[in-house]
C-alpha cells in the first residue's frame, strides 16, 4: 500500500508526524509514504525509515512571485513530479488551504481533518474523507490519531512515541568535551527568552565546566550567539549547519536548553536531555515528550497568550515580560538533574 503525505512545514511539524508514520507502518505490513515537503526542509522526511521518496515543493517561495514561479515551469514541475505515482490514500496532515490545495492535485483518494479540526476549515471540502480529531490534544497524538482514522487501525494509547529515525543518517560531532546547546532562536519574539537571562545560563554552563554550543540561522542569530558568547572562552558560536549537521549535534549533545523551536522537537525525537521554555505558547499542545524532557511554563495573567509580540504594559522593545520568573538558576538546575538522571 502507498500512501502520500502533505505536510510542507514548520520543523517541529513535520517532526511531530514521524511517530504517526511509524504506527501506521507497524499496524499495516507493505504500507510505505512519499511525502510533500517544503524545499528548506526536504532532509527531513528522509530521516524515517518509513519514507521512500520526499518530493520538494517551494510554496514559500513561490508566493512571493507568484507569475515568475508560472512562467518559469517550476510549478508544472512539481505537479509532474507529483502526479508520477498513483497512490492508495494521499493525507492532508497539516489541514491549511494550500496543503488541501496541493493534496488536491496527487493522484489517489484525498483524506484529511473535518472542518471543525483543521486549523483552516475550508481544507475539509477538498477531501473525499473527513476525519473528526478533536483540537486540545497534543499535536503528535493528533496527528497519530489522524492515520489511525484515515487508514484503518486502532491508534495506540499511552504508548511511548517511536520516531523510527534513523540515526546513522547523521553524523558524529568531532567535538572531544561534554557539551550542551542552547538553542535561542525563534519565529516569533514573544518566545525569546530575554539575552540578559541567556547570558547568565551561559556563565552557569561555563562554571559546571561543559563546553557551550550556539547555533544560529540568519544574521539576527548569529549576533545574538556572538554577544552569549563572548562571556567565556567554553561558550563558542557554531559555523552555519545544515539540519541534518545540527541533528547529528542535537542528538549526541549531554543537554540542550531550548525556546518554543522546532529544533526542541527534534531534540526531543532523540530523547537528548532538554529544558525547553514556554511564554506565549501552551506546552501540553506542543511541548516536548519524554522522560528527561522538561517544559518549564512561564507565568503571568497573560500566559499563554498565543501573540507574536509581547503587548504587556511594561515590555520593554516587545521583550516578553513573562520569561522574568524563569530564572537562569531555575532553568540550568532543571537541566543538570535531567543529564544526572542519564547516568
Amino acid at each position: 500500500m502507498k500512501v502520500l503525505l502533505v505536510k510542507t512545514s514548520s520543523l517541529g511539524d513535520l517532526i511531530h508526524s514521524f511517530p504517526a508514520l511509524n504506527d501506521a507502518v507497524t499496524a499495516i505490513p507493505g504500507l510505505s509514504f512519499d511525502w510533500v515537503v517544503e524545499e528548506a526542509f526536504m532532509e527531513v522526511p528522509s530521516w524515517s525509515r518509513h519514507v521512500d521518496r520526499v518530493i520538494p515543493i517551494a510554496l514559500r517561495r513561490w508566493r512571493k512571485s507568484p507569475w515568475r514561479a508560472w512562467r518559469s515551469g517550476e510549478w508544472r514541475a512539481f505537479v509532474h513530479n507529483l502526479q508520477a505515482r498513483e497512490y492508495d490514500l494521499v493525507i492532508d496532515a497539516q489541514g491549511l488551504l494550500k496543503s488541501a490545495l496541493v493534496a488536491r492535485k496527487a493522484l489517489g483518494a484525498k483524506a484529511g481533518l473535518d472542518r471543525d479540526s483543521a486549523r483552516e476549515p475550508l481544507a475539509s471540502f477538498f477531501y473525499q474523507r473527513r476525519l473528526p480529531v478533536p483540537k486540545g490534544a497534543h499535536a503528535i497524538s493528533r496527528v497519530r490519531r489522524l492515520f489511525a482514522l484515515a487508514l484503518g487501525y486502532s491508534a495506540p494509547e499511552g504508548e511511548p512515541e517511536d520516531y523510527g529515525i534513523q540515526r546513522e543518517k547523521f553524523p558524529t560531532p568531532q567535538i572531544s568535551r561534554p557539551y550542551v546547546l542552547f538553542l535561542h532562536g525563534t519565529t516569533w519574539r514573544s518566545k525569546h527568552y530575554p539575552e540578559v537571562q541567556w547570558l547568565a545560563l551561559t556563565r552557569l554552563a561555563a562554571q559546571s565546566g561543559v563546553e557551550v554550543l550556539i547555533p544560529w540561522g540568519n544574521d539576527t542569530e548569529h549576533a545574538r550567539a556572538v554577544r552569549l558568547a563572548e562571556i567565556d572562552a567554553s561558550v563558542r558560536v557554531l559555523p552555519k549547519q545544515t539540519l541534518t549537521e545540527l541533528a547529528g549535534l542535537i542528538a549526541n549533545a549531554c543537554g540542550i536548553i531550548a525556546v518554543d523551536t522546532g529544533l526542541a522537537h527534534l531534540a526531543s525525537a532523540f530523547q537528548t536531555p532538554q529544558v525547553v521554555l514556554f511564554g506565549p505558547t501552551q506546552p501540553g499542545l506542543t511541548g516536548v515528550l519524554g522522560a528527561n524532557q522538561k517544559n518549564l511554563q512561564a507565568a503571568g495573567d497573560c500566559v499563554p497568550c498565543m501573540k507574536h509580540q509581547c503587548r504587556h504594559p511594561e515590555s520593554s522593545n516587545g521583550e516578553p515580560v513573562c520569561f522574568k520568573v524563569l530564572s537562569p538558576e531555575q532553568v540550568w538546575l532543571q537541566l543538570t538533574a535531567l543529564m544526572h538522571s542519564e547516568h
